[in-house]
C-alpha cells in the first residue's frame, strides 16, 4: 500500500542535506509538499505534481523487475524520488544544459524535471528505468571502478538508447563525423567526466551508447553482465574487460572504432546527404548565375557609355 504524506507529518523522511534545501528552497516558497511512499520507492512532490508522482509508484516495480531480469542484480534498496515543477530551478541545478534527470547515487536519489520527462523522445517510464540503473550499478560497483563512459552507455542501451539529456537530431551524426574524421574522444578521456563544451558533451554520449551496443553485438547480452559482475567484484575496468571478453580494454576500443569505420563510410555518408549535398551545389550555382549576370549588365552599361562617347 502507498501512503500519501503531508510535508509537516513527516519531516523525519526528508534528508538533511545541502542538496534538498539546495533543490527546494528557492523553488517551493509557501508551497505544499507532499510525499507518496511504499516499501520499495518515496516519491517528493508538490501539489500539482500529484499524478505524476502516482505514475511513478505504479510503474516502478514493473521497471525494477525489468532491471533486475536483465542485470541478474536485486535492487535491494528504496529509492527517492525528487519531482520538480519549476524548470529554472532544475536547470539551474544542472548548470543550464538540457537535463531532463539526475540521479545521485550516494543519497539513492532520482530527481526529474517535471516539465520535460514527458517530452519526445522521452517517458516518464523511460526516464525512471534510466536514472534507477545509475542507481543501481553505483549501489554495487565502487565509483572508482565503474567509469563515466560504460556508466552512461549501459544506462542509455537499458533505456532503449535514450540518453537523460535532450541531445537533438544533429547528434546522431556526431559519431558519424567523428568516425570520417578519425577525431573519437578516446575512453580514458571520458573516464572520469564528459566534455564542457556542447558538441563533445554531446558526442561523449554517443560513443558511450556505442560502444556499448558493439559490445552486445559482438559478445551477446551476457558479455555485458560479465563485465559488470567482474566491476562489481572489485576489478577496474581494465581488468572487467579481459576477464569477461578476453581482450584487453585498448583491442575493444580499437575493433569499435574499426566496425565504425566500415558503417560509416564516405560513400555512405555522401548518399545519406545526398540532397543536402544537392541543395547546397545548386545555391552555389545560383550565386554562380546571379554574379555572372551582373558582370554581363554592366559590360553592357561600359559598351552603351563607350558607344555614347563615340
Amino acid at each position: 500500500m502507498s501512503e500519501v504524506y503531508n510535508y509537516t507529518a513527516c519531516k523525519s523522511i526528508f534528508r538533511s542535506s545541502l542538496l534538498f534545501l539546495l533543490l527546494f528552497s528557492n523553488s517551493l516558497h509557501a508551497s505544499e509538499i507532499r510525499i507518496i511512499q511504499n516499501k520499495d520507492i518515496i516519491i517528493e512532490f508538490e501539489k500539482p505534481s500529484q499524478n505524476t508522482a502516482q505514475e511513478v509508484v505504479e510503474m516502478y516495480p514493473a521497471v525494477k523487475a525489468e532491471l533486475e531480469e536483465t542485470f541478474r542484480w536485486k535492487i535491494d534498496f528504496r529509492p527517492t524520488v525528487m519531482i520538480l515543477k519549476e524548470g529554472e530551478t532544475f536547470k539551474r541545478i544542472v548548470h543550464g544544459r538540457h537535463v531532463v534527470a539526475i540521479a545521485i547515487p550516494q543519497n539513492n536519489l532520482m530527481v526529474f524535471d517535471s516539465t520535460k520527462v514527458n517530452t519526445h523522445p522521452f517517458s516518464l517510464g523511460i526516464t525512471l528505468k534510466h536514472e534507477l540503473c545509475h542507481l543501481m550499478l553505483r549501489h554495487y560497483i565502487k565509483k572508482g571502478n565503474l567509469p563515466k563512459w560504460f556508466n552512461e552507455g549501459v544506462s542509455q542501451w537499458v533505456s532503449g538508447g535514450i540518453a537523460e539529456v535532450i541531445m537533438g537530431e544533429d547528434s546522431k551524426k556526431l559519431l558519424k563525423e567523428a568516425t570520417l574524421s578519425k577525431k573519437f574522444i578516446s575512453l580514458r578521456e571520458l573516464t572520469w567526466q564528459f566534455p564542457a563544451d556542447e558538441k563533445s558533451f554531446r558526442l561523449a554520449y554517443e560513443e558511450s551508447k556505442s560502444i556499448v551496443e558493439y559490445i552486445i553485438r559482438e559478445f551477446e547480452p551476457d558479455g555485458l553482465v560479465r563485465i559488470l559482475n567482474h566491476l562489481r567484484h572489485g576489478d577496474e575496468m581494465e581488468g572487467a574487460v579481459q576477464k569477461g571478453l578476453g581482450i584487453p580494454l585498448e583491442e575493444l576500443e580499437k575493433r569499435w572504432h574499426d566496425h565504425l569505420r566500415k558503417s560509416f563510410t564516405w560513400a555512405s555518408y555522401l548518399s545519406n546527404n545526398i540532397y543536402k549535398i544537392l541543395f547546397f551545389c545548386a545555391g552555389l550555382l545560383t550565386i554562380y548565375g546571379f554574379i555572372k549576370l551582373t558582370m554581363k549588365k554592366r559590360a553592357y552599361k561600359d559598351d552603351d557609355m563607350l558607344d555614347t562617347d563615340v
